[in-house]
């Protein structure tokens, strides 16, 4: 598969960090970020890369040549008027083959690019296009979908929006030569997310991946500034899915948001002061956030899976703003007991994923190659801790009584906070 590299832009907000050369090859760490974008198609056996030049595009031609000190086989595009961020992809449209990656020139990532292939060619889409959460969603496009990973809405920035879930386009796209020959742009100069995937979501053929794993782009000095820190750190390395990873794993009621009872509208819903502070903590060291809820609320018929949704987006909106995010949500809508008014047959049942059973964080652990000797199920409920223990995770009981829970039956490893922040603060 071949991979596009669209690197032709002239990065006017992010020209003070290094005027006079293209955004592209703005260097971090001794190499520009073009060259570790090329190192990690190499590791991933996406060899074949045609890299987009217009904007001193001599600089990165003079620069890798034909690619070879970098693993990989390059040709380039050079535009001779700007063609936005779609133009040259219909200039080249006969030499893509029927899929290929394209990726915006402003963007550091590592990612398991065998996992997004294998997506893409499942669901037979026109495009799949990666989604992650980010700590700035409301300065970013977030993409809408249904169950499937369907793309059903696209919000631009601009766009008014109340509750959404932290979903925002990453830059990193695969895309069919169908999608393209099924566009109508109006000019030569295209804006690839405006007037071709967004106008196509109609077509029901566009898909989003989500991933937890490290891309972020370059757009400003202070996300240069970030980049290169996270570089020097090692944290772009080590969010690939191929390496274990380490997480929180987060009941809900009573320990994001106030539990008095079930949330049942989104109005109801109100994060604990400084959950959202704690959140952020979690990301920044490093560890997937990934909330573990039981909501029989469901099975009793009392919520319906749309106003859950709702809710969930609220919660994801709320952390949004303040720079916190979860990079997932499991949630069991079963109840073993029957009686309730309006209850729901099919959902009264005894499953696996209602917690003191383990199976949501299992689940969690395979989708995401998680350690789970290395991570952590925190929760104000007994049977957080069972599930938790029973995963193989560090259990963490969040009490200000702390003779409630009897600790001797589940042994001395049960760590006791008072509040998610005090447990953050304290102990990460």
């Amino acid at each position: 598969m071949k991979t596009v590299i669209m690197a032709g832009g002239k990065g006017s907000r992010i020209a003070s960090v290094a005027p006079g050369i293209p955004k592209a090859m703005i260097r971090l760490h001794g190499k520009p970020i073009l060259q570790y974008q090329l190192e990690c198609l190499a590791r991933n056996s996406l060899a074949d890369v045609i890299i987009t030049i217009g904007h001193l595009g001599y600089v990165i031609k003079d620069f890798f040549g034909d690619g070879e000190k970098s693993g990989c086989n390059i040709s380039y595009f050079e535009e001779q008027e700007p063609l936005g961020t779609g133009g040259a992809l219909f200039k080249i449209i006969d030499t893509l083959g029927s899929d290929f990656i394209v990726i915006n020139g402003d963007v550091v990532f590592d990612i398991d690019f065998s996992r997004l292939i294998d997506i893409h060619k499942c669901s037979r889409a026109w495009a799949t296009l990666v989604v992650h959460p980010n700590d700035h969603p409301y300065d970013s496009a977030v993409l809408v979908t249904d169950a499937e990973r369907r793309v059903i809405n696209w919000l631009n920035k601009e766009d008014p929006r109340e509750y959404y879930r932290n979903q925002v386009n990453a830059g990193v796209h695969i895309l069919s030569t169908q999608l393209l020959r099924s566009a109508t742009p109006l000019s030569e100069k295209v804006d690839l997310d405006r007037e071709v995937l967004k106008p196509l979501i109609q077509t029901e053929n566009i898909f989003a991946y989500p991933t937890p794993e490290y891309i972020r782009d370059m757009g400003t000095p202070e996300r240069c500034a970030q980049v290169s820190a996270d570089i020097k750190a090692g944290v772009v390395q080590k969010k690939n899915l191929k390496v274990k990873q380490k997480a929180v794993f987060l009941d809900r009621d009573g320990t994001i948001n106030v539990f008095n009872s079930f949330v049942k509208r989104p109005e109801d819903f109100e994060l604990i002061d400084g959950a959202a502070r704690a959140i952020k903590n979690i990301n920044s060291l490093g560890f997937l956030a990934i909330v573990i809820t039981n909501q029989p609320v469901i099975a009793r018929g009392e919520v319906d899976f749309e106003t859950l949704n709702l809710i969930h987006m609220k919660m994801e909106t709320m952390l949004g703003n303040h720079g916190a995010y979860i990079n997932d949500l499991f949630f069991c809508p079963h109840h073993p007991d029957g009686g309730f008014a309006g209850e729901k047959p099919e959902y009264k049942i005894d499953c696996d994923c209602r917690k003191p059973k383990p199976g949501m964080i299992l689940a969690a652990a395979k989708k995401y190659n998680v350690d789970l000797s290395y991570s952590y199920m925190i929760g104000d409920d007994e049977c957080d801790v069972k599930a938790g223990i029973a995963a193989g995770c560090v259990p963490v009981f969040l009490t200000k009584e702390p003779e409630k829970m009897e600790i001797e039956k589940h042994g001395s490893a049960v760590l006791q906070f008072s509040s998610l922040i005090d447990f953050v603060e304290a102990y990460l």
